[in-house]
C-alpha cells in the first residue's frame, strides 16, 4: 500500500522534488464540530484536503476535495492561513515524490450530506474542538489547527 511519510527539519528526509500548490479545509458544523477524516496513507487524522487542479480557483479546490474526501458540501467562509515552510518534506511511497510543502488552509460551513469515507478517508466524522487535541496526527496538520482553535485575527504566514 502506499504511505504518505511527513517529515519535519529531519537530515534523513529525501531532498525535495517537487512544490504542488494545495489546500486544507476546517470545515465546521452548526455545533462547531469539526469534520475531521482519518487518512488512509498514513492513519493520521487531517482536515480533508489536496492538491489545486489546473483551471480551478482555491476555494473550488477546497470545497471538491471536502466532498471528494467527506461526503460534505461545504461553504468558504474564511482563511486560517499560508503553509510553506521548506523544513516540512512528504514523500509519497507510491511514485517517489517528495513534496515540499504549499497549503493555502481554509474555513468553511457545511451545508449538506453526512460524513461518509472515500479511498483517501477510512473514517469521518465530526469531532468537538475540546476533542481534537486527543487525536493522532502530524505536527504540520496540529499547527494548522491550533492557529484555527486559537482564533487569531490574522491569517497565519509562514
Amino acid at each position: 500500500m502506499a504511505k504518505r511519510i511527513d517529515y519535519y527539519d529531519d537530515p534523513n528526509a529525501p531532498a525535495p522534488n517537487s512544490l504542488v500548490p494545495s489546500v486544507n479545509v476546517i470545515v465546521t458544523n452548526d455545533a462547531g464540530d469539526l469534520l475531521m477524516i482519518r487518512r488512509t496513507d498514513n492513519d493520521n487524522w487531517a482536515v480533508p484536503g489536496g492538491a489545486i487542479d489546473l483551471g480551478e480557483s482555491i476555494p473550488q479546490a477546497a470545497v471538491r476535495e471536502t466532498l471528494e474526501e467527506t461526503g460534505i458540501t461545504c461553504q468558504i467562509t474564511g482563511l486560517v492561513g499560508t503553509y510553506s515552510d521548506p523544513r516540512h518534506v512528504i514523500l509519497y511511497t507510491s511514485n517517489g515524490e517528495a513534496r515540499q510543502e504549499f497549503s493555502i488552509v481554509l474555513t468553511a460551513q457545511a451545508i449538506s450530506g453526512k460524513p461518509t469515507p472515500s479511498d483517501e478517508s477510512r473514517e469521518v466524522q465530526w469531532v468537538p474542538r475540546e476533542e481534537v487535541a486527543a487525536l493522532q496526527m502530524d505536527r504540520s496538520m496540529r499547527m494548522r489547527i491550533d492557529h484555527y482553535l486559537s482564533g487569531a485575527s490574522s491569517p497565519y504566514i509562514g
